[in-house]
C-alpha cells in the first residue's frame, strides 16, 4: 500500500540505507507503484516512500525554494482552491492535483501547518534550519503509522511489515492484540497486532531534534469539536448544503481520471446530486456477483443513465475463485492482518475498478457520519473453538471494547470505528487505486457535531439533501426501498419487503444455526439458495467455502501447522470444517479467523526482506 517508511538513528549511513531499501520493497505490491529515498546523515534520518504513479504524492521529496525545508508526504490534501492560488503565486508547480505545494504552506506558518491538511495522509518534515524532523498523520489516523524505538534507532512505516522484516526480535504476536482481532476485527486504541509494535496516535506530530530527544506532541484534540454550539435544525440543514457543496469539488480532481463506485444508496446519489458532473463526465461502476443482479447494481444503473454517465458492473468471477489463495495471501500481506479471508474481493474487485479509473470515489463513511450507524461490535467466535490458555485474550478483547465504545456518536465513528474497523477495507482497496470519500471532510465532520439531536437518525435528512438538489434522482427508490410513492401503502409494503429480502438473505448466506443448517441440508435439491440469495448480497463465503474454495480452505486448516498453533483446540476445528463442509453446521466466522492468523504467521510474521 502507497505510505512512507523511515529510520531516525546515529548508525553508519549505509547500515540505515540497507535497512531503508528492504522496508520500502516490502510495501512495493505492485508494478504500477514508485518509489524512493531520501537521507540527511547529519540529522540521522532516513526516509522512504511508495506510491501510485501519478497520485497527489508523485512528486516526493517536495522543497521550498531555499531547499531548507524536506517534505515527504503520503495520502491526499484536500485544500480549497484559494489556498492553492495563493501557493501558486510563491511556486509555480502548485496544483491541487499534485502535493509540490505543501513545503510552501509549511514555510508560510509552520506552526499551524498540520491543522490546516485536510484528508487522509502521514509524512515527515525535515525542516533544516530548525534542524529538526517532525513524522506526523492526520487527525483520524487512516494515515496509520507503526512504530518500533529503541535507545539506539526510532523506524516507523506505513506497514508493519516493513519494521518485521529488518528487526526479527519483532516478529511475534501479541496475544492480547489477536484477542482484539478475533473479537472486534481490528485492534483497540493504538495496539497493533506485533508485541513490540506501536500505533502513532491520531493527530500526531512529533519532532525529532539533532540531539537525540524528540517531543510527543498532538495538533489536534476532538475536545474542540464536541464542545461546539448545537444548531437549530434549518439552521444545521442549510449549512449542510452550503458545507457540502463547497467541499465536493475538492474531490472531483483528478490528473489522471476518477471514477465512482456507485451503489442504490443515498450517499453515492448525494454526491451525484449536489455535484456540477456534465453528463458522461464520471464513469461509474457497482460491485456484483455471478447471479442475479442486485438491487444494488439495478438502482445504480438506473441513477448513473439519469445522470448521463456510462455504468458497468464489475463482477466477481471464475478467475476470482481460480486464484483465490493468492488473492487471499496478498489481502492479509497488504492489511498487515486487518483485514480477513472474507474481504479478499477488496483487492480484486479494487483492481477491475483501476482499468476504469486509477482513482474511486466513493459515498464510504456517509451512513456512519450523518445517520449514526454503528456495525461496529465486539463478538465471540464459537466457544469450542478457542484454547483454554487463548480464550482469556478473547474475553479481555470484550471487556476493552465496552470500555472505549460510551462516547459521542459521531466521535466514535470518526475516531474509532472507521479508523480501526473499517481500516482494514480501505486498506485493502488502497492496495489497488485511490480511494475518495468527501464524507470524512474536515468541514463536513466539524460541523455534523452540530446537529441537533435527531438530525442525524434516519434517512430524511439525506433525502431531503438529494431531493433539494436533483429531483429526477430523488424519485428513483433505493436499493432499501426509500423513496416517493403514489401511495403510503405501497412505500410502506415496498420496504419491508426489502427489509424481509434483506434479513431473510443474511441469515441464509451467513447466519444459519447449525440445527437449521440441517434442515437446509436435506433439502438442498431443491436448491433453496437460487430463491433466497442474489437479492441485496452478492457475496456467499459460506457457500464458497463449502464448494468452490473447499480445496483451498483444507489444504490449510488441515495442515499441520495450522493446527498446532496455541490459539486452536485442534480436534474442534477439525470437526468444525468437517461439518461445515458437509452442510450440516455454519462455522463461516471460524473458518475465516483460523485462515487469516494462519497467513498471518506464514506471510508476515515469517516473512524476511524481499
Amino acid at each position: 500500500m502507497p505510505g512512507v517508511a523511515g529510520i531516525i538513528s546515529k548508525r553508519r549511513q549505509e547500515l540505515n540505507g540497507n535497512d531503508l531499501e528492504c522496508m520500502i520493497a516490502g510495501m512495493m505490491h505492485e508494478k504500477f507503484y514508485i518509489s524512493g529515498t531520501y537521507a540527511n546523515s547529519r540529522l540521522g534520518v532516513h526516509v522512504g516512500w511508495a506510491c501510485h504513479k501519478g497520485t497527489f504524492a508523485d512528486c516526493m521529496p517536495v522543497f521550498n525554494d531555499r531547499k531548507d525545508v524536506v517534505l515527504i508526504f503520503a495520502g491526499e490534501n484536500f485544500a480549497d482552491d484559494d489556498v492553492v492560488r495563493r501557493m501558486g503565486r510563491k511556486s509555480l508547480a502548485a496544483d491541487q492535483t499534485n502535493a509540490g505545494y505543501l513545503a510552501h504552506l509549511y514555510e508560510e506558518d509552520k506552526n499551524k501547518f498540520f491543522n490546516r491538511l485536510n484528508g487522509w495522509f502521514s509524512g515527515i518534515v525535515i525542516d533544516l534550519q530548525r534542524e529538526e524532523v517532525v513524522l506526523f498523520n492526520d487527525r483520524y489516523a487512516m494515515g496509520r503509522i507503526y512504530y518500533y524505538e529503541n535507545e539506539h534507532e526510532f523506524l516507523f512505516a506505513s506497514e508493519a511489515k516493513s519494521l518485521l522484516s529488518i528487526r526479527p526480535e519483532l516478529r511475534s504476536i501479541d496475544p492480547a492484540g489477536l484477542g482484539e482481532l478475533i473479537s472486534c476485527g481490528c485492534t483497540l486504541e493504538n495496539k497493533s497486532l506485533f508485541g513490540k509494535v506501536s500505533l502513532l496516535p491520531a493527530g500526531s506530530a512529533w519532532s525529532f531534534r539533532q540531539n537525540g530527544k524528540y517531543e510527543k506532541s498532538v495538533y489536534f484534540n476532538r475536545h474542540d469539536w464536541e464542545t461546539q454550539d448545537v444548531l437549530e435544525p434549518e439552521s444545521f440543514y442549510r449549512r449542510l448544503g452550503e458545507t457540502f457543496h463547497a467541499l465536493l469539488p475538492r474531490y472531483l480532481q483528478s490528473s489522471n481520471g476518477l471514477g465512482m463506485s456507485l451503489t442504490g444508496g443515498l450517499d453515492t446519489r448525494a454526491i451525484l446530486a449536489c455535484s456540477k458532473i456534465a453528463p458522461g463526465g464520471m464513469p461509474c461502476y457497482t460491485f456484483g456477483g455471478l447471479g442475479r443482479d442486485t438491487f444494488d447494481v439495478k438502482v445504480a444503473r438506473k441513477v448513473a443513465s439519469e445522470c448521463g454517465h456510462s455504468h458497468e458492473v464489475l463482477r466477481i468471477d471464475e478467475t476470482f475463485f481460480a486464484n483465490f489463495s493468492s488473492i487471499a495471501e496478498k489481502t492479509v500481506l497488504v492489511s498487515d492482518g486487518y483485514w480477513d479471508v472474507c474481504g479478499a474481493h477488496e483487492v480484486y474487485l479494487n483492481a477491475k475498478a483501476r482499468s476504469i479509473a486509477p482513482v474511486r470515489l466513493t459515498g464510504n463513511y456517509g451512513s456512519e457520519v450523518l445517520r449514526s450507524v454503528r456495525n461496529f461490535k465486539a463478538s465471540l467466535p464459537d466457544r469450542r473453538l478457542v484454547s483454554d490458555d487463548f480464550a482469556h485474550y478473547v474475553q479481555q478483547a470484550q471487556e476493552t471494547f465496552m470500555a472505549t465504545s460510551d462516547m459521542n456518536e459521531v466521535s466514535f465513528a470518526v475516531f474509532k470505528e472507521i479508523p480501526w474497523r473499517l481500516y482494514g477495507s480501505l486498506n485493502a482497496a488502497q492496495s489497488q487505486l485511490t480511494v475518495r470519500s468527501p464524507y470524512m471532510d474536515n468541514d463536513l465532520i466539524r460541523l455534523v457535531y452540530q446537529a441537533p439531536a435527531d438530525a442525524l437518525v434516519g434517512n430524511e435528512l439525506m433525502l431531503r439533501l438529494i431531493a433539494d438538489n436533483n429531483r429526477i434522482l430523488s424519485r428513483i427508490t433505493t436499493d432499501m426501498g426509500d423513496g416517493p410513492s403514489r401511495y403510503v401503502w405501497m412505500s410502506l409494503w415496498r420496504k419491508l419487503l426489502r427489509k424481509f429480502l434483506f434479513k431473510l438473505e443474511w441469515y441464509y448466506s451467513s447466519g444459519l444455526p447449525d440445527w437449521m443448517m440441517k434442515i437446509n441440508n436435506s433439502a438442498r435439491v431443491l436448491r433453496t439458495e437460487r430463491m433466497f440469495l442474489g437479492w441485496h448480497r452478492y457475496l456467499f463465503y459460506r457457500l464458497w467455502f463449502q464448494n468452490e474454495l473447499s480445496g483451498c480452505v483444507k489444504e490449510i486448516l488441515l495442515d499441520k501447522q495450522t493446527r498446532e498453533r496455541p490459539y486452536w483446540k485442534k480436534d474442534s476445528l477439525e470437526k468444525m470444517m468437517a461439518k461445515h463442509m458437509s452442510g450440516d453446521g455454519n462455522y463461516t466466522n471460524e473458518i475465516n479467523k483460523v485462515l487469516t492468523v494462519e497467513l498471518i504467521h506464514r506471510h508476515i510474521i515469517n516473512k524476511s526482506c524481499p
